[in-house]
């Protein structure tokens, strides 16, 4: 035997004696001792490859050796990964089953979600029904049927989210509804007066993010058509509303304004809640807050819609929910809404 094959038999039977005094006490160890000696490049398969350098009447006694020093590590491996496995199933077993479990936290409702809620029980109470429609929209229940000129400036890219444009034909164009006053037009349309109904939902306008405005906002809009509806019906229905949601000795104030789809308008003020009208920050010191608009339903409106303005009126509004729940809960950040924000969330576990 050459110098070179009796080193190579050397090296297998030292090898030999390391496998078998190898001390292993854990799994992590266990994984060392697999990696050096029989994983992919350990001691054994070098030694296996090393075979090229034996010669050639010693192949068949050097392979044999190799062999046995590889059985030999796998069944130590092997019996210890038993060993190991044995003992985290003893350890499962082990659990005292009559602990009570870890509690799960329970979620809250949001803060949008509650006041949205809270403002369609009140309207439901008064007889309304809820009507949703789609949040992508065409032109002429968005804009037109609603008396959007074609050159108000809620039609411009820079205000309206829009998924297609036609430069051509504006009544083709597609966008975001920028208010739910599109189920309204959608109602009207399919909806033989009386018609007493509110539409909430989620609409879209082309703002600057930041604490007082959003890209993306909450609405909950009313309608009410029917013979002989008035202004004086209009606030009614709103002063009702404001004392139900805002409180028992709640006034409310309509101040003139304008809108499109609705003449007369108006904007809505109820008496500051912080403060009960005496003046403070909330209120900047006037003892009213704007918390709507409102005012009749155009006659050009019902006739888009196919209602005759001529026997039939009615009047509309329209109340931002971010901005009331902002009111109600003293936030000061719309972001606040959409940044899911575990500790602003929290505040609310338990509120109905």
């Amino acid at each position: 035997m050459d110098t070179g094959t009796q080193t190579l038999f050397d090296q297998v039977s030292e090898m030999l004696q390391s496998v078998q005094q190898a001390s292993i006490s854990n799994a992590a160890e266990l994984e060392q001792f697999r990696i050096e000696f029989i994983g992919s490049k350990g001691k054994v398969k070098d030694l296996l490859a090393a075979i090229k350098d034996v010669a050639p009447s010693e192949k068949k006694a050097y392979g044999q050796v190799v062999n046995q020093l590889k059985q030999a590590a796998e069944a130590k491996y092997n019996d210890f990964k038993e060993q190991f496995e044995a003992q985290i199933g003893t350890q499962a077993t082990d659990i005292d089953l009559s602990l009570p479990g870890d509690p799960i936290e329970l979620g809250a409702r949001h803060p949008v979600q509650l006041v949205r809620q809270q403002i369609v029980d009140i309207f439901v109470r008064m007889g309304y029904s809820i009507a949703e429609g789609p949040e992508i929209e065409d032109d002429w229940h968005n804009f037109s049927a609603l008396n959007f000129p074609p050159y108000h400036p809620a039609r411009d890219m820079q205000d309206t989210f829009f998924v297609y444009k036609d430069a051509t034909d504006p009544l083709k164009d597609i966008a975001l509804r920028t208010h739910t006053s599109s189920v309204q037009v959608r109602v009207m349309e399919t909806t033989k007066p009386p018609i007493r109904s509110i539409m909430p939902g989620r609409v879209y306008r082309n703002e600057t993010v930041s604490a007082r405005s959003h890209c993306f906002f909450h609405q909950v809009e009313g309608l009410y058509i029917d013979r002989n509806v008035s202004f004086a019906d209009l606030k009614q229905t709103l002063l009702h509303f404001a004392r139900e949601f805002y409180g028992a000795e709640s006034k409310i104030r309509l101040r003139p304004s304008y809108f499109p789809f609705t003449e007369p308008s108006a904007e809505m003020d109820v008496t500051c809640f912080i403060c009960g009208g005496t003046g403070c920050n909330v209120c900047k010191h006037s003892g009213w807050v704007e918390v709507l608009g409102c005012g009749m339903v155009d006659p050009a409106v019902l006739d888009n819609c196919g209602i005759d303005s001529n026997e039939y009126t009615g009047f509309a509004f329209g109340i931002g929910i971010e901005r009331t729940a902002m009111l109600k809960y003293g936030i000061n950040d719309l972001r606040l809404f959409s940044e899911n924000d575990i500790r602003l969330l929290r505040q609310f576990r338990g509120a109905v």
